[in-house]
């Protein structure tokens, strides 16, 4: 197994309702980092909320400005919680996977299913004519391309993966 690189980050990647924010949040705690949620660096770089962004300038807009807000993102011992979108930014990606280890949270679409309820509610965008199940095989082909490291949530509540994850990066950091 290779070394963490210097910076020491930690990137949360899946799904909507995953679980990145709240996992980012006690992971930060447990490992003594900062804790970074890129929808709210992207609200406050443009001065709109992410949903502002998106009715003003559309999904792509809105994918352009969270690619280059997390392409350069600054960041030492953080916890980084992007969009479910960001994994489609490139140069967003090969940043987010040369500052730290990116992880993969990872549910199953019944789990997402159970965990969203009303994804208009959620926020969740879906182009025309996708479904949320059409979303979710299309992201997880991206997930599991980009994940360094990948954390099944299935039959764990967030406090175990949290712990699970703690230790891997604890035995890859040392």
């Amino acid at each position: 197994m290779k070394k963490q690189k210097k910076a020491d980050n930690v990137t949360l990647i899946g799904m909507p309702a995953a679980g990145k924010s709240t996992v980012g949040v006690l992971l930060a705690k447990r490992l003594g980092y900062s804790f970074v949620d890129v929808d709210i660096v992207i609200q406050e770089q443009e001065k709109r909320l992410l949903k502002e962004i998106i009715a003003q300038e559309g999904m792509d807009g809105f994918m352009a400005v969270e690619n280059r807000v997390n392409a350069a993102l600054e960041a030492e011992q953080s916890v980084i919680a992007p969009g479910g979108s960001v994994i489609y930014g490139d140069e967003a990606m090969a940043h987010l996977k040369e500052i730290g280890l990116v992880v993969y949270l990872k549910i199953s679409y019944e789990e997402l299913t159970n965990r969203l309820g009303n994804i208009v509610d959620r926020g969740v965008v879906l182009k025309e004519g996708m479904t949320l199940k059409d979303l979710y095989e299309e992201r997880t082909a991206y997930f599991e391309r980009y994940a360094d490291i990948t954390i099944d949530e299935e039959g764990k509540d967030l406090g175990q993966v949290v712990d699970e994850l703690r230790r891997i990066l604890e035995e890859r950091l040392s």
